[in-house]
């Protein structure tokens, strides 16, 4: 038989209560044409009791046994199974809504540049309201529906909600895929793919219901600590914007961009100012570093200025000041939180 368009790759670890619908979710979408791979990855619950009878009921549906050897792992084990052009992600907890897969093969066979593209999310939990900050997120998220826009940000935070992409798997196999370690492996994905220089986006359209919950590897795994995400990106940096011995300026003496000076450092990046507000920290030195305020920035002068600053209003002032004094982002200086 001719390989399915799409192959879904989704690894459930104790979720019965909550993967059957996520699998049936993929299963009445308006795309048929699609194979799902669930990795069943060491559940001690009836995960796999569930997954056998909906490969039963449905031959769009196989069980893999991942043998409880991690997330990683068994993305890696279902996408050697793959033989599809695109590769879609699905969390065992989440819900596809019905265009998600077709509107997101449109979009990538509209669009070379492209070897994956993400959806617009609606957050849900059953227990309490979604936190603001989770819904900020999200909402910054939302509108990543560009190529150029997602680039822009790619340092600030992960621009694709995981489970809501899908990617060409020539170009997936091509970076060698998720890579383990201590770090999330989802934004070094990305982070991979867009040095690598191809583009990635999110489609407008809300498609995929994003389930929070206490339980959430992102609260849970210390892989997904906020060091973590930070070192990736300094880890990317070094090879990107600041590769060729290029030097840096970090806006921020707090804890985000000292947490990002020390990480750029270990990665040999010479780190010549911090920028700061607080009239304690300016015309002090800070690990050796010289504390300067906004006014004593200058002119870009060749060095990358890194904004990294906790807060999303003053990271939008800031741009907005550097903007109108001539500074022009992507060149001369890029948001990193």
């Amino acid at each position: 038989m001719p390989p399915p368009v799409v192959t879904v790759l989704l690894p459930a670890r104790n979720s019965a209560p909550t993967v059957a619908r996520a699998v049936e979710s993929l299963l009445v979408g308006t795309l048929s044409d699609i194979r799902v791979l669930a990795v069943d990855d060491g559940s001690t619950d009836d995960t796999r009791g569930v997954l056998q009878g909906l490969a039963a009921r449905d031959t769009r549906v196989e069980v893999l046994d991942g043998g409880g050897r991690g997330l990683v792992a068994a993305l890696q084990l279902a996408l050697s199974q793959a033989t599809s052009p695109y590769v879609a992600r699905m969390d065992a907890d989440d819900e596809a809504l019905p265009r998600r897969l077709e509107a997101s093969v449109a979009a990538l066979e509209a669009d070379s540049h492209l070897a994956g593209v993400g959806t617009a999310v609606e957050l849900f939990r059953e227990d309490q309201p979604v936190s603001p900050s989770l819904q900020a997120y999200a909402a910054w998220l939302n509108g990543l529906t560009t190529a150029e826009a997602l680039f822009r940000e790619r340092f600030i935070e992960s621009p694709l909600c995981h489970p809501s992409v899908c990617l060409r798997r020539e170009a997936l196999l091509a970076s060698g895929g998720w890579e383990h370690g201590n770090f999330p492996e989802d934004y070094a994905l990305w982070l991979k793919l867009l040095h690598a220089g191809h583009g990635l986006r999110n489609l407008p359209e809300v498609l995929l219901r994003w389930r929070d919950s206490s339980g959430r590897l992102t609260r849970t795994d210390p892989r997904y600590d906020v060091r973590r995400f930070t070192w990736v990106k300094a880890r990317y940096l070094a090879l990107g914007p600041l590769a060729g011995g290029r030097s840096c300026t970090v806006w921020g003496a707090g804890p985000s961009g000292l947490t990002l000076t020390r990480f750029l450092r270990e990665e040999g990046v010479a780190v010549q100012r911090l920028v700061d507000v607080h009239p304690r920290k300016v015309g002090t030195r800070i690990e050796g570093i010289p504390v300067v305020s906004p006014e004593q920035l200058g002119p870009p002068a060749g060095e990358l200025l890194l904004v990294c600053v906790g807060i999303r209003w003053a990271r939008e002032e800031i741009r907005a000041d550097l903007t109108a004094r001539g500074w022009v982002e992507g060149v001369d200086f890029l948001c990193a939180a």
